[in-house]
């Protein structure tokens, strides 16, 4: 198994190597398109439109679709060819969790005119984002899934996600 297909693995999904393949540009597309827009928000040092992606990343954390895979789904998949994006597994929703809450904190810091401590977030932010965007690893997932390896424990609702055959 190739280390990016592992990544993957980690957050939840269970895809062959040609599902991984066919899907290696729509599984990045909701995390790329969003890394765009909090780069343009720290650029801009904007608090709207950092704030303007937390309910975007509630929806995606809270249901099993970020909204923008119906982008992806319903409009870019067409264009390219490829099939559709499988439904966010549990540890991937925890990560967008994660996200929100950050971009939530970026936000108030502009907001109250904290410009360089939101920097900082939010550089973290873009880090984790790009790193995610680019290889599939995924940094609060792997944490997620070390925490409950060292407590023995495994949840009921993180069984991984299959695509539909």
């Amino acid at each position: 198994m190739r280390w990016m297909d592992a990544n993957l693995e980690v957050q939840g999904y269970r895809l062959t190597a040609e599902e991984s393949w066919g899907l290696r540009w729509g599984l990045r597309f909701p995390t790329a398109l969003c890394l765009a827009f909090v780069v343009t928000g720290l650029l801009l040092e904007s608090a709207v439109l950092v704030f303007a992606l937390v309910p975007i990343g509630a929806v995606a954390g809270w249901t099993s679709r970020h909204p923008f895979d119906l982008i992806w789904n319903h409009g870019l998949r067409h264009l390219t060819g490829t099939p559709p994006l499988p439904r966010n597994p549990t540890p991937r929703r925890h990560a967008f969790k994660l996200a929100t809450a950050w971009l939530l904190a970026v936000g108030i810091l502009f907001a109250a005119g904290q410009a360089t401590a939101a920097l900082v977030l939010g550089g973290i932010l873009i880090a984790v984002c790009g790193l995610v965007t680019t290889t599939n690893f995924c940094i609060p997932s792997t944490l997620l899934g070390a925490w409950h390896h060292r407590r023995g424990t495994t949840r009921a609702d993180m069984k991984p996600i299959e695509v539909e055959r």
